[in-house]
């Protein structure tokens, strides 16, 4: 009988397997997984140099600054004396300062930092910014066998370059290796060739404070260079290579108080040609295409200069302030441009670059300076374009004290001491004189002038409260390179254009990297034909920039002010008939000069449509020059002579008069127009106007009882009046009115008094009474 319960499965059925989805799949991600493994490892390593490749990777290729005839003028990172030394040949020193400025566990890795990559992998994710963490090894495979492109594919394959190095090669032979090709700047590939390049002496003899000095230049070859536009920062770079040295033991602190203080002597460059403007060249160039770039690539550069005029240029600078150290001057500078194009023909940073006693190397073009008077025809520019005044605009020059809220009283003297009376805008402007300038300046406001001054193409007047009223008279710094642009400005008829050192750049297979655009040149510009074919040129033989116009002043302002700054005859109280300021056969060259009050600065610089001269006269340490030292006895002899030069071979070129401008005559004294029936004391002169701002006809003498202070017979003073009224007495006189409403007696025995108080508002305007 059989039991009742479940039923039994029988067993010889087999159980029944149950497939999971994921489970059959699996194949499909591990086989993704293996394909897309393979493709990353061929993307990274495909084409991977053979590290053998160190005992003879290719010299770099120099890149060439040519002048605009063609003319060779300096060789960038050249490779022409490269020296290979043995590594046993060298101080201890000299190795011990590479390790302590590159890796000072070199001999202790194999071939990477585990705490250098950390380092840049937390630089690369939480600044954004790709970051190395480069041994010497590294370094050395980067240079030689890897471009210097900043992806983490390159990075990659310097890992396992670096390893295989270190398998092929010892530490003494990679290190060997590498002080025989990292660039040191200029024409220094190699640590032999740096030492003969700056010291002029084996690597073998250097001293310990050369070697450190040279181990300090790898990183950044040219920010770093003592012979660059910055040297301060090769001693500084040279003091922290000392100081990890010292931190690491190498060496003793006796030995490092000795090497910070021994005077470094640099081998003379004789061979540098305008080494102002190439090394400020090749920073553009090294800012544009990278360091390596500039270095190995052997670009070609056609640059805008004329190395003619810029030898006559440096020769001028050099033999005209070596006249002047009785004036206490040591230094100058001068600039020489195509305001039209924005071409640089001669840039002349000091009158000797190699000078180490006057800071040489530094270039004054690009340096901070008070511009002193220079600076005035810009203000007198806006108030013009504003139609605020008129070239027969009155300004009386007689004592006066302009006065702003939470400012002392500034109170300027002119540079001859003397005060001038009515004085119209043109006779001002000409003779330079200083208390119209601040007056025009007032009339406009600061905070224009400031904002117009921007526009002209000075980049250091931003902040209107950061200056006050001397700002007219030169108070705020500029750079020589920014006023010659805005000088342009006037000789662009109104228009600015920047200024250009580069008309073309190519690489060493003669591909365009970037060419300005071309204009028809004329038979004055012309160079050599063979230059056309070797550079491609077409039918040009080189090419102008061409620039978008920027209109930042009316063409009627820039005409008169122009005109003004080459009158010679209005000028002529203050600078003579016969001044340097004159050019032979070239009457139309407007120019200005101008000299700051404490005597640190001095400048001419001038220009007429095709050719711009900016001259500087001083001293780098900013001591004063003494009192006799002016524009027309410092500058002014170097600026005439260049300007000479430069214009030798252009005609008479006179500023066109623009279609807003007309003229008429006006009375000598007053700047009214000349009436129909001119009254007794109407001198009448021609001047020039914009449309719409002629004068309105003489009135005759204008007599009036006027407050004058008994014991002097002069026009009392506010205070005069408040303080002292039992001294005051009312007069009848013949009065003048200028532009700001300053009452001027012209037959008062005792002057024009003063000084006036001129109140002025938040924005620099002159608060009329």
């Amino acid at each position: 009988m059989k039991k009742k319960g479940k039923h039994r499965r029988s067993p010889s059925r087999s159980k029944k397997v149950i497939h999971h989805p994921r489970l059959r799949n699996w194949k499909l991600p591990v086989l993704f997984l293996l394909t897309s493994f393979f493709a990353l490892t061929l993307y990274i390593f495909w084409g991977l140099p053979n590290p053998t490749r160190l005992s003879s990777h290719p010299s770099p290729a120099s890149t060439k600054l040519l002048d605009r005839h063609g003319q060779l003028i300096y060789e960038i990172f050249a490779d022409q004396r490269r020296t290979p030394i043995k590594l046993d040949s060298l101080p201890k020193y000299v190795i011990a300062a590479h390790l302590s400025a590159e890796d000072k566990d070199f001999y202790k890795h194999s071939g990477f930092s585990l705490r250098g990559i950390l380092r840049a992998v937390k630089n690369t994710f939480f600044r954004q910014k790709l970051q190395g963490g480069s041994t010497i090894t590294q370094q050395l495979v980067k240079k030689a066998l890897l471009s210097d492109d900043r992806t983490l594919r390159r990075k990659a394959r310097e890992f396992v370059l670096s390893l295989a190095v270190e398998i092929i090669y010892s530490k003494n032979e990679i290190l060997e290796f590498y002080l025989n090709q990292v660039p040191y700047g200029g024409t220094a590939y190699g640590l032999e060739s740096a030492a003969r390049t700056y010291f002029g002496k084996s690597a073998s003899e250097l001293t310990l404070a050369e070697s450190a000095l040279l181990a300090g230049l790898p990183q950044a070859p040219s920010y770093y260079s003592p012979f660059g536009s910055a040297p301060q920062r090769a001693k500084d770079r040279q003091r922290h290579v000392l100081s990890q040295m010292l931190d690491n033991k190498f060496i003793s602190q006796q030995e490092y108080d000795g090497a910070l203080g021994q005077e470094l002597l640099y081998s003379r460059q004789e061979s540098l040609n305008a080494p102002h403007f190439s090394l400020w060249v090749k920073d553009m160039l090294i800012q544009k295409y990278g360091l390596d770039r500039v270095e190995q690539d052997g670009l070609t550069v056609i640059t805008t200069l004329d190395l003619e005029l810029q030898d006559f240029a440096q020769s001028a600078v050099a033999s005209e302030v070596a006249k002047l150290k009785k004036e206490k001057v040591s230094n100058g500078a001068a600039l020489v441009t195509h305001p039209k194009t924005g071409e640089i023909l001669a840039m002349v940073g000091s009158k000797d670059y190699f000078d180490t006693q006057i800071d040489g190397n530094v270039n004054v073009v690009l340096a901070s300076r008070q511009p002193g008077s220079s600076i005035k025809p810009i203000h007198y520019a806006l108030g013009l374009d504003h139609k605020i005044f008129t070239a027969a605009s009155l300004l009386a020059d007689k004592p006066t004290c302009f006065s702003q809220a939470n400012q002392k009283p500034y109170c300027p003297d002119n540079y001859d001491g003397q005060f001038h009376g009515p004085t119209q805008v043109r006779f001002a402007l000409a003779n330079s004189f200083n208390i119209p300038a601040v007056k025009a300046l007032t009339l406009t406001g600061l905070t224009d002038f400031v904002a117009t001054s921007s526009a002209f193409g000075i980049t250091s007047y931003k902040d209107p409260q950061a200056f006050g009223p001397s700002l007219a008279l030169g108070g705020g710094e500029v750079t020589m390179l920014d006023l010659a642009v805005a000088y342009g400005v006037l000789a662009n008829a109104g228009t600015r254009v920047d200024l250009n050192p580069i008309l073309k750049v190519m690489d060493r297979a003669g591909t365009v990297l970037e060419q300005v655009p071309s204009t028809e040149l004329s038979d004055e510009d012309s160079v050599k034909t063979n230059l056309l074919n070797s550079f491609r040129y077409n039918h040009k033989s080189y090419v102008k920039i061409s620039p978008p116009n920027t209109r930042v002043i009316s063409s009627g302002a820039a005409f008169i002010i122009s005109h003004i700054l080459y009158d010679n005859g209005a000028r002529s109280a203050t600078f003579g008939s016969s001044s340097y300021l004159n050019i032979k056969n070239h009457p139309e060259v407007s120019v200005k000069t101008g000299t700051t009050n404490e005597k640190r600065d001095n400048w001419t610089v001038g220009f007429t449509p095709d050719i711009e001269v900016a001259v500087w006269v001083g001293n780098n340490d900013n001591t004063a020059m003494s009192y006799i030292a002016s524009g027309v006895t410092g500058a002014s002899p170097i600026w005439n002579k260049i300007m000479s030069r430069a214009l030798t071979d252009y005609s008479q070129h006179w500023p066109p008069q623009p279609a807003d401008v007309t003229g008429t005559t006006v009375c000598s004294l007053s700047g009214y127009r000349t009436p129909e029936s001119p009254p007794a004391d109407c001198s009448p002169r021609y001047e020039y106007f914009l449309k719409g701002t002629f004068p309105p006809p003489d009135p005759g003498q204008n007599r009036r009882d006027i407050s004058i202070y008994k014991s002097t017979q002069a026009p009392a003073t506010a205070r005069q009046i408040a303080e002292e009224p039992q001294n005051i007495e009312p007069q009848n006189h013949a009065v003048l009115f200028d532009a700001l409403g300053t009452a001027l007696c012209l037959d008062c025995s005792g002057g024009y008094g003063g000084p006036d108080v001129i109140r002025l508002d938040s924005s620099g305007k002159a608060i009329k009474q």
